[in-house]
């Protein structure tokens, strides 16, 4: 299986990939907001991203991992210098309350709008992975294997939760405590982490009463299905009538503007009404196999940086997985993150592209092609060498 992982991992991606478009032409004539006369605008767009992810993902899958060792500040600074962006007027966009976008006009691309938040999970796995990676012994130790990597990673996440972006805070968060676990933090450190978490989330719920209000429509959806329980009321309906063979692909009926944001964070409920039962455990299943995959591809990196890398990647595209199809089911309550690889939005999709292009990276440098690679990371230096 570890010689085939890359290609199961791509095969699990493409078939989502694929399935994205396909739902995206079928849900975006009714729910895709564009802002043009053609009902296929959006699928049109998104398949052009689907072109820009898939060129990046060769790229960076034909380039040596270890790059981003060596460039990891920098992609760092670089993502929070647009998560900063973000809170600049002007520049800046506020939609629904929620200042995650920038006005890509600056460029020359007035009609795009880029989430950096979606780039920050990249840029967050990169610099704590370069960190463990230049410091192998430091994982035990309070300030330098804790406090250090806990403030990096927390700055991050910081910026993107002012933006009102809880549900990609929490995926950062999780990603950010499961590589803290993984590297060999003591385990006093991260339980004292997780009730700091649990109370940290008690007092945004104070801070931003919407949340209060989804949490409650949570625990009863029948009561407010009118209100901000509709999406998940919505979705379970969606499920419950596509049954195991679905309506058929385009004879759904509750994306005809009864599904706020069908093509986006509720994609899920759509393909289950569409396509029924089969697909939907076929999703759930490229996931799973996606994260196994990861996984494996992590057990066999030929250095630390690369393992931690990969598990990262791994975790914080599962995690986010996890979360919507938690959200979609009524499982968990309602926070807006869409489907990896399926859901409409581009920089979403490229970011996801990019991380799988560097899960294939560690792949190609750990195959049997290239025996005896090791990466020496010495403090201010990083330098790759093969053994003898």
């Amino acid at each position: 299986m570890a010689k085939r992982s890359a290609h199961f991992l791509v095969l699990a991606v493409g078939f989502l990939v694929a399935l994205g478009v396909i739902m995206l032409a079928s849900t975006t004539v009714y729910d895709g907001g564009a802002p043009s006369d053609d009902p296929y605008f959006g699928v049109k767009r998104q398949l052009v991203w689907v072109a820009i992810g898939l060129v990046a993902c060769v790229i960076v899958a034909r380039l040596d991992y270890r790059e981003w060792a060596r460039f990891g500040w920098w992609v760092y600074a670089g993502v929070a210098v647009l998560l900063a962006l973000c809170f600049v007027p002007h520049v800046g966009q506020n939609i629904h309350g929620e200042s995650r976008w920038i006005d890509a006009g600056l460029i020359g691309l007035s009609s795009i709008q880029i989430q950096p938040s979606e780039f920050a999970k990249i840029a967050l796995v990169v610099v704590i992975a370069r960190w463990f990676a230049m410091r192998p012994d430091c994982a035990e130790r309070f300030w330098m294997g804790f406090v250090a990597p806990l403030a990096i990673g927390g700055g991050m996440i910081a910026l993107v939760l002012f933006e009102v972006d809880m549900g990609t805070s929490a995926v950062l968060s999780v990603t950010l405590c499961g590589l803290l676990f993984v590297v060999g933090v003591k385990a006093r450190y991260l339980t004292g982490l997780a009730i700091a978490g649990v109370g940290a989330f008690i007092g945004m719920l104070a801070i931003v009463p919407n949340r209060i209000e989804r949490l409650i429509a949570f625990v009863d959806l029948e009561a407010h299905r009118g209100g901000v329980g509709l999406q998940q009321w919505v979705s379970l309906m969606a499920f419950g009538s596509g049954g195991v063979a679905g309506r058929g692909l385009g004879s759904g009926r509750l994306k005809m503007l009864y599904m706020p944001f069908a093509h986006t964070d509720f994609i899920f409920p759509m393909i289950g009404e569409e396509l029924g039962l089969t697909c939907t455990l076929a999703v759930v299943f490229c996931f799973v196999l996606f994260a196994v995959m990861g996984i494996t591809i992590a057990f066999h990196a030929p250095d630390r940086f690369g393992r931690v890398l990969a598990i990262g990647i791994t975790m914080v595209i599962s995690c986010q997985a996890i979360l919507n199809l938690g959200v979609t089911t009524a499982s968990l309550p309602n926070t807006g993150l869409p489907l990896p690889f399926v859901s409409y939005g581009g920089s979403a999709l490229l970011s996801a592209l990019i991380g799988v292009g560097i899960l294939l990276s560690v792949y190609r440098q750990s195959s049997p092609s290239r025996p005896g690679s090791h990466l020496w990371i010495r403090r201010g230096r990083i330098t790759p060498q093969l053994s003898a």
